[in-house]
């Protein structure tokens, strides 16, 4: 598949994360991504640092109109740790720890976000609250619970799968407790 249309599949999702209005400025945004399998080959087995810029380049372009911060899952060689800015780990007391990505162990994506962050470390678990998965690389252990599907129109990046997720408070109290400030004022407890 030629680079260009990798590019126009990443930008259709970016887009339409933007118009989604669903992200907030400081938010966790996660990002598991297989260069592989968006070339059509298997996950681990064809990293591309070509296809990791394009990727890198429009979801810096989701950071700038949304205001995330984004954490770049490394994969199965390194625990599927997290590249992320310094001041990311600081702001959410993430403790780092002692790796660097490469393509063969972390993967093309978080190798590529290492070498383009401005003050990058490694962290071993985030809880964020939204991601996209690109290519099946298994987002969901750092998605704070709950996590919501969001449907895209653009389901594929190049051959990889694409799913997204946002994330919600989980909801409790049982069958007398009330989700909407609307209604608390008109419930009482006899």
């Amino acid at each position: 598949m030629a680079l260009e249309d990798i590019q126009q599949h990443c930008k259709a999702i970016v887009d339409e994360w933007i118009e989604e209005n669903t992200l907030s400025k400081g938010q966790l945004f996660v990002i598991g991504c297989s260069t592989s399998e968006i070339a059509g080959e298997r996950i681990g087995t064809s990293g591309s640092e070509e296809i990791a810029k394009i990727l890198f380049e429009e979801l810096s372009r989701l950071k700038e109109a949304t205001g995330v911060q984004l954490a770049f899952q490394g994969c199965e060689h390194i625990n599927r740790a997290l590249v992320v800015e310094q001041e990311v780990a600081d702001r959410f007391q993430l403790e780092a720890v002692s790796v660097i990505p490469v393509r063969k162990a972390g993967g093309s994506m978080a190798a590529y976000a290492f070498q383009h962050f401005a003050n990058p470390v490694v962290v071993e678990e985030i809880r964020a609250d939204a991601g996209i998965d690109i290519g099946d690389t298994f987002i969901g252990m750092h998605l704070k619970r709950v996590a919501v599907p969001v449907r895209l129109s653009q389901k594929t990046i190049g051959h990889a799968h694409v799913t997204s997720a946002i994330t919600r408070p989980k909801l409790i109290g049982g069958e007398r407790a009330v989700y909407d400030n609307k209604q608390a004022n008109s419930v009482t407890c006899d």
